[in-house]
C-alpha cells in the first residue's frame, strides 16, 4: 500500500479517523491509539517488501540503541560523552549513507521507503540530547515519533519536542475540533493539488512539447522551456499536496504537522525561496548544519570576514541537501547550484549599495522576483535531469 496514492490508504485512513475523532471529542489522550494505528499502517506499507520491512526493523533498533546510549552518557556525565556522542551520530547516519552509495550501483543496501526522513528525525534527537535540549525521552515517545505514519514516507520533517508536546497533552474539545476542521481543509486542498493540478502539469509536460514540435531550433527550445516550467509546477503541486494531506491526517490524531510550503513562487530572492520551499528540510539544515558551522567558524576565528563562514555554510548546507536526495550528478549539481546562488545572494545583499538603495522599490522587486523565478526553474531542470539530457550526459 502506498501512502496518499492508493485508494485503500484513503479508505483505511477514514476508518482509522473515527475512533480518533471520538477520543478527541471526549478530550481523551490518543497517543496509544495513534501509535497502534501507525504500526498498522507501516505493516501495510511494507507488506509487499519483506526486505524493506527487515531494513526498517534494523534501523529502528539501531537508532533506538544509539539514542538511549547517548542519553545515558550525558545523564551520567561521562567524561568521554562528547566523543562517544560523535561516534553515535556517525553511526546513526551510516545506514542512510550505505543506502545512498549502494543506490549509485543499483544496489538496495539497508534501504527502505522513508529512510531519509526517519534518519533526519533520529539525528535531530541525538543532536538535541548533546545540546541539553532533550534530557529525558521515553522509549514510547521516541518510537512513536519515528513511526508516526502521516509523515513517514514524504515528510514534512517534524521536531521531536513539538511532537512530544502534542502527544503528552490531550487537547480540549473546541481546540481539537478547530484543528480537525483546518486539517480537513488542508487534506482537501492537498488532494486537489496532487490529483488534479499535479496530474494536469504532468500531462502538460508531455503534451506541450508534442504540440509545439521540433520543426525549428526555436520550437525545440520553446518545447524544452515548456518541459522545465511544467515539471517545476508539477513538482510543487505533487509535493505540496503530499505535505498538506499529511497535515490533515496529523490533525485527526491531535498532532500539529508543520507547514512545508508557503507560496514559494512569490519569492523575491533565492533566500526567500528557501524560506518558502520544503521549509522543514531547509530549516532543519539551517538549525543543525548551517548555524553550527557558522558559530564554530566565528568562535574559532577561522576566517577574517564574517561573510565567509555564511557563504561556506550555504555551500555545505545545499550540497548536503543534494546528496540527501541522491548521490547522482543531477542531485549533486542541484545542491551545489543552490549553494552558489545562496552564497551569491548573501554577498550581494550585504555588499551592494545599489541593492540597499533600491530594495524597497516596486520595479526593483519585480525584477528581483523575475530573476529568482528564472534561477529556480533552471534549478528544477537540473533536479529533473533535463539539463543532463540536453548535454548528452
Amino acid at each position: 500500500m502506498t501512502f496518499y496514492v492508493d485508494p485503500a490508504f484513503f479508505i483505511l485512513l477514514a476508518i482509522a479517523a473515527i475512533p480518533a475523532v471520538v477520543l478527541g471529542m471526549r478530550e481523551r489522550p490518543m497517543r496509544r491509539y495513534g501509535f497502534a494505528v501507525s504500526v498498522v499502517f507501516l505493516v501495510l506499507l511494507f507488506s509487499r517488501t519483506l526486505e524493506g520491512l527487515a531494513a526498517f526493523g534494523f534501523f529502528l533498533v539501531w537508532a533506538t540503541a544509539l539514542t538511549f546510549w547517548a542519553q545515558r552518557l550525558f545523564k551520567e556525565e561521562n567524561a568521554h560523552a562528547v566523543q562517544l556522542y560523535r561516534i553515535a551520530l556517525a553511526l546513526a547516519i551510516l545506514p542512510l549513507a550505505v543506502y545512498k552509495v549502494g543506490a549509485v550501483f543499483d544496489q538496495n543496501l539497508l534501504g527502505f521507503l522513508g529512510i531519509s526522513y526517519i534518519t533526519f528525525k533520529s539525528v535531530q534527537v541525538l543532536i538535541e540530547i548533546r545540546d541539553g535540549l532533550i534530557e529525558n525521552t521515553s522509549l514510547f515517545q521516541y518510537l512513536y515519533f519515528l513511526i508516526f505514519f502521516p509523515v513517514f514516507t514524504s515528510g514534512p520533517i517534524m521536531r521531536s519536542r513539538d511532537f512530544c508536546a502534542d502527544i503528552d497533552v490531550a487537547p480540549k474539545r473546541d481546540e481539537y475540533l478547530d484543528g480537525l476542521s483546518h486539517g480537513a481543509l488542508w487534506f482537501l486542498q492537498g488532494a486537489v493539488y496532487k490529483f488534479v493540478l499535479a496530474a494536469f502539469f504532468s500531462w502538460l509536460e508531455w503534451f506541450a512539447p508534442q504540440a509545439i514540435g521540433t520543426a525549428s531550433a526555436g520550437a525545440t527550445a520553446l518545447g524544452e522551456l515548456a518541459i522545465a516550467l511544467c515539471y517545476g509546477l508539477y513538482l510543487f503541486f505533487d509535493f505540496a499536496g503530499y505535505s498538506l494531506m499529511a497535515m490533515g491526517a496529523g490533525s485527526v490524531l491531535g498532532i500539529k504537522v508543520p507547514r512545508n510550503f508557503r507560496a514559494p513562487f512569490r519569492s523575491l530572492t533565492i533566500k526567500d525561496f528557501w524560506n518558502r520551499w520544503h521549509i522543514t528540510l531547509s530549516f532543519w539544515l539551517r538549525d543543525f548544519v548551517f548555524m553550527r558551522f557558522t558559530r564554530a567558524a566565528l568562535k574559532r576565528k577561522w576566517f577574517k570576514s564574517r561573510l565567509t563562514p555564511a557563504c561556506l555554510g550555504f555551500m555545505i548546507n545545499m550540497t548536503l541537501m543534494g546528496a540527501w536526495h541522491g548521490l547522482t550528478l543531477d542531485y549533486l549539481c542541484y545542491g551545489i547550484y543552490h549553494g552558489l546562488l545562496l552564497a551569491g545572494c548573501e554577498l550581494y545583499e550585504k555588499k551592494s549599495k545599489f541593492h540597499k538603495a533600491h530594495k524597497n522599490q516596486k520595479g526593483y522587486k519585480f525584477v528581483s522576483w523575475a530573476l529568482t523565478m528564472v534561477l529556480v526553474f533552471f534549478g528544477f531542470s537540473l533536479f529533473s535531469g533535463q539539463i543532463s539530457r540536453l548535454m548528452g550526459l
